[in-house]
């Protein structure tokens, strides 16, 4: 591990301490996949239990929960859940992920303290702190050039549907590299390079095993370039290579 990550390492023991210590409930930052598999990697050494939580189900950046023991009061996470809408639908620019982010960011919050951004249509869906949240709302007024209102909403009432399409590849296995060079579209070498650099996750586990085999409904996320869902092997051409489908999230 590098220096930041063993300090990171160190700092996800000392957060399980100090719940077992003082029978409080200790909460991370919002974390990234990298940041989830150096804290699996240090699990064994916690003085506590844990729970992983992003503010919805299939959350990608999550917060932990550290919980002692002796734990005797109800808890939640501290997470808020902002919806961000444009003041004028007919004058609204199409907004992409790092638009809402790079904004987020001018304003001076930390990466740690934003979760999930989601985009769908004209509405995003952004999970935060809780202690930035009304900041957020007093302070977001734009994103580009597009005048937006910002509002907290219940987790619990987002109806929201992950916009994916449905693709099919070629490839000679199911084996991992096979699969991130086919679903990627780069080649068998460079799919290697980024399994064996701790790009690329299994159900937000890292895996660094080229040969490990990919099953059905797994979800294959590749840092910094996006998220998918190997399907299954759907059939083999005349040559005897297997045919998949997968999704690709947009």
């Amino acid at each position: 591990m590098t220096r930041d990550e063993t300090l990171l390492a160190k700092r996800f023991v000392d957060l399980s301490r100090q719940a077992q210590q003082k029978d409080i409930v200790v909460f991370s930052e919002f974390l990234n996949l990298n940041e989830l598999n150096i804290f699996r990697q240090e699990a064994s050494e916690l003085y506590s239990d844990f729970k992983f939580y992003g503010g919805y189900e299939s959350s990608e950046r999550q917060m932990i929960a550290f919980l002692p023991d002796a734990l005797c009061y109800t808890w939640n996470f501290p997470i808020s859940c902002l919806k961000i809408t444009p003041l004028n639908k007919k004058f609204a620019e199409k907004l992409n992920h790092r638009d809402v982010l790079g904004s987020l960011m001018n304003l001076g919050i930390e990466r740690s303290k934003l979760g999930d951004i989601l985009l769908e249509e004209s509405t995003i869906y952004v999970f935060c702190h809780e202690n930035i949240a009304e900041y957020i709302i007093e302070q977001l007024t734009c994103i580009r050039h597009t005048a937006v209102q910002t509002e907290q909403t219940l987790p619990d009432a987002i109806n929201f549907q992950f916009q994916k399409e449905t693709l099919e590849g070629i490839i000679t296995s199911n084996r991992l590299d096979s699969v991130i060079a086919c679903i990627c579209k780069i080649s068998r070498s460079q799919a290697n390079q980024w399994i064996s650099s701790g790009r690329v996750f299994i159900n937000h586990k890292e895996i660094l095993q080229i040969t490990y085999q990919c099953h059905p409904q797994e979800l294959i996320s590749v840092r910094s370039f996006g998220r998918f869902r190997f399907l299954d092997c759907i059939g083999e051409t005349r040559k005897g290579r297997l045919k998949i489908q997968y999704e690709r999230y947009l």
